[in-house]
Order: structure tokens, then sequence, then C-alpha cells
């Protein structure tokens, strides 16, 4: 199958996702490239995703606001220009800053990261100070190749 080259305008983005309180919208999946994915992410004050590893890297790019990430037990708070990497198998989280963030995620081949995220949106709605969906959460990464961490 031949890949053919895209350009898309911001019109042509997928509707976004809310993804444990991150907006995610997909600007492109591995159904499209064959290989990589990118996705545009932004959310306010302490929202994120638990510490969790799968089995793709993932690369992030901070546009706006400060991030701070946590990678094999270290962490940092990175403002707009950071790019962290995170490889295969390591576990990782961030939680967006005081005035929120926005950046770009991409990640390696084989991921299953845009299929993740739209199962959390469609199946899960978490609320900062609500845990009750928690199991729930867990099983639908799971599901999609995404293991939390105890």
């Amino acid at each position: 199958m031949k890949i053919e080259p895209l350009i898309l305008p911001p019109k042509d983005y997928s509707p976004t996702l809310n993804v444990i309180d991150t907006k995610v919208t997909v600007l492109v999946s591995n159904a499209l490239t064959h290989s990589y994915e990118i996705t545009l992410q932004s959310g306010e004050n302490g929202a994120g995703p638990p510490l969790h590893c799968h089995d793709w890297d993932e690369s992030f790019y901070v546009l706006a606001g400060t991030i701070e990430f946590t990678c094999a037990e270290k962490t940092e708070l990175c403002g707009a220009g950071t790019l962290v990497h995170v490889p295969a198998g390591t576990l990782h989280s961030f939680r967006y800053g005081v005035n929120g963030g926005e950046m770009l995620e991409f990640t390696g081949q084989n991921s299953l990261a845009t299929q993740a995220f739209t199962a959390v949106s469609e199946a899960i709605s978490i609320e900062p100070s609500d845990h009750t969906e928690i199991p729930d959460l867990v099983e639908v990464l799971s599901q999609n190749g995404v293991i939390v961490a105890a």
C-alpha cells in the first residue's frame, strides 16, 4: 500500500478528545502514516495521566506553559521549547503546570496511543477529584497496550 503525502489544515482535524482532563487532538494516526502518530495535547493545572508505560517510544514537545514530566523516577518542570523523549517500556507521567500547558506528542512505530485516547474519551469521564472510575480507567488503558503503575 502506497502512503500518500498529507497536508492537514486545522479545519480538517479530528474532534478533540477528553482524556483524563487532557484535551487531545489526533493530528495523524498510524493508520495514515503506517508508522508514527502525532497529537496536540493541552490541559489545565494538575491534569495528566497516572504513572504508566507502554511498548512504543513517545516524545513530547512543549509549546506553551509548563508541564512537569516524570520519567524513570526523575521529575523535571519543562517550559516551552523543551523536548522530552520517553523510550518504550519507561515508566512516565506528566502534570500540567499552574497556568496549564500545551504540547505535541509524537509516538513510535506500532503505537496504540490514539486508539487508547479514543477508548478512554468514549468510556471514562473522570473529574479531577473523583477517583471512583479509576479501576475502569486502568482496564480501558490495559486493553489498549498501556500498563498503569500500581
